[in-house]
């Protein structure tokens, strides 16, 4: 178990409720002398997408739908440089992997400038080195573990703010306020609040692939939580979470966004989820 404090917003962007709360989790050695913390992500069942009245809300976040999801492991923080370096190092799978690809260079920094293709293979690599099964996140699985129960725009509330989240700050959401626009990735663990689940950096800092192909809305979505895949090309990966230089509606919850599989960004990276250990 670990303690972590989860922080509530009022619509003005003030603190309004501090919570201390725990959560399980299971730490996986990546050779390299350096681990990865992966939280138990309890099962249930929630509304994916966005209300018509949320602020900033885009066709593709509709309809709104009940999506049920099955326990899961994901990791904490967005994947840093020290992670993949250890996992990029390991024997190829399907591909090579750079080394060191992050344009803002920090073990502790998340990796970014890699492609959809490349955070398939990490995940190649690291279930080849554990036996443990680990993949990138369904869509579902993402906002079910982003949201940690809230229902609100972001896990915080109402409003988001830079004292939170590292985004650009020279926006501000609803009745909240302006701040600080850093220009860069911060650290993963530079902020001192988590979401109710135990995960941190789900709002900014950098984009996160999904498993699933892009689709322009809702309409026929699974309702099981499992990746919406219709092709094997893989050419339109999802991705969730905005990032650094991101305006904070681009940050919410339910913001879905693409790009090309082969792409890289330095605002693009990951996290990674594992199917539940036996061991359990």
């Amino acid at each position: 178990m670990f303690n972590f404090d989860v922080v509530t917003l009022d619509a003005k962007g003030k603190e309004s409720r501090i919570i201390r709360k725990q959560a399980e989790h299971f730490t996986e050695d990546l050779g390299s002398n350096t681990v990865m913390e992966m939280v138990w992500i309890p099962g249930g069942t929630f509304l994916m997408g966005s209300t018509e009245t949320e602020i900033g809300q885009r066709k593709n976040e509709i309809p709104q739908h009940s999506v049920t999801v099955q326990l899961f492991l994901m990791s904490k923080y967005p994947i840093n440089q020290l992670q993949w370096k250890a996992v990029a190092s390991l024997p190829k799978v399907h591909r090579d992997l750079e080394i060191n690809p992050s344009h803002f260079k920090d073990a502790d920094r998340p990796v970014e400038q890699v492609s959809w293709h490349d955070a398939v293979e990490f995940c190649a690599r690291l279930s080849s080195k554990t036996e443990h099964e680990y993949r990138l996140p369904t869509e579902a699985e993402w906002e079910y573990a982003c949201r940690a129960g809230t229902t609100t725009p972001f896990h915080f509330g109402e409003t988001i703010t830079p004292n939170l989240a590292n985004y650009d700050g020279k926006f501000s959401y609803g009745l909240g306020f302006k701040g600080t626009y850093r220009e860069r990735t911060t650290k993963v663990s530079f902020f001192a609040f988590a979401n109710a689940f135990g995960l941190f950096d789900m709002h900014g800092n950098i984009w996160e692939w999904c498993l699933d192909d892009w689709h322009e809305n809702y309409d026929c979505a699974p309702t099981n939580g499992d990746a919406w895949v219709t092709s094997n090309q893989n050419k339109s990966p999802v991705l969730r979470g905005g990032a650094w230089r991101s305006g904070p509606r681009v940050c919410r919850s339910a913001f879905r966004q693409y790009s090309n599989s082969s792409y890289r960004f330095k605002d693009t990276g990951f996290r990674v989820v594992c199917l539940v250990l036996s061991t359990h």
